[in-house]
């Protein structure tokens, strides 16, 4: 599923819940979801927690040793910050 079909099948669920909006603005509320999410982790240790759904976060990887493929060379990979998403019990219960 794209974010196409993803605006479209929520535009169809709120309909059902007799809830009339455009494809247009339920697009716009996907977006905007997303540019929160997005502002809550670039924070560094921000983290968003959906009860029964999942953890967006943010993790520092470890800077470690690593070789230059071309050269063989060892070089030092820098630490980094990483987003992740870890299921929730409810979700990982429904995909089982």
């Amino acid at each position: 599923m794209n974010k196409q079909e993803l605006v479209s099948a929520l535009s169809e669920e709120l309909k059902k819940d007799g809830i009339e909006i455009t494809k247009k603005d339920t697009f716009t509320v996907v977006d905007r979801l997303f540019e929160i999410i997005q502002d809550e982790l670039k924070k560094g240790d921000g983290k968003i927690q959906l009860v029964g759904f999942g953890t967006f976060g943010v993790k520092t990887r470890a800077g470690r040793r690593g070789r230059n493929p071309q050269t063989g060379k060892e070089i030092q990979i820098p630490s980094t910050k990483v987003p992740f998403f870890r299921p929730g019990k409810g979700l990982k219960e429904m995909v089982k």
